[in-house]
């Protein structure tokens, strides 16, 4: 089993989806103006919803996707080898992001975190903090 989507929420979708253009570099594969922004990673989709707007049905009857939302920072964690977390530090310092926390785990496995526009806890990690 895997996760296909990963979802996060952002009441400025604008201002968070363009953190994810230029900051983190994914695709963006569809937009839907103050209601969602998707991205594309390896295997799966990064979803940013704008909570306001989905807890409403959305307005197209052929979608019938359930209302649903957040409220609060949210996190997401993306697996990384040592070096790419390396790569990711500097980029995001250069970018003028703070980085919150940057440690290694007692288990093994390196973690950065910082915080997306929307206050959403977003990590750096290699896979082995988790044994994999």
């Amino acid at each position: 089993m895997r996760v296909l989507e990963t979802a996060i929420y952002a009441t400025d979708l604008a201002e968070t989806a363009a953190f994810y253009d230029t900051v983190i570099a994914l695709e963006r594969i569809v937009t839907v103006p103050d209601r969602h922004v998707f991205f594309r990673l390896d295997d799966g989709v990064l979803l940013i919803f704008n909570p306001l707007n989905t807890a409403s049905p959305p307005r197209d009857s052929k979608m019938p996707v359930p209302p649903h939302g957040a409220v609060g920072p949210g996190h997401v964690c993306f697996a990384a080898t040592s070096e790419e977390i390396e790569y990711w530090l500097h980029r995001l310092v250069q970018a003028n992001v703070d980085i919150e926390a940057d440690f290694l785990w007692p288990s093994g496995g390196r973690s950065i975190y910082f915080r997306d526009p929307a206050g959403n806890s977003i990590e750096f990690a290699e896979p082995r903090i988790w044994g994999l």
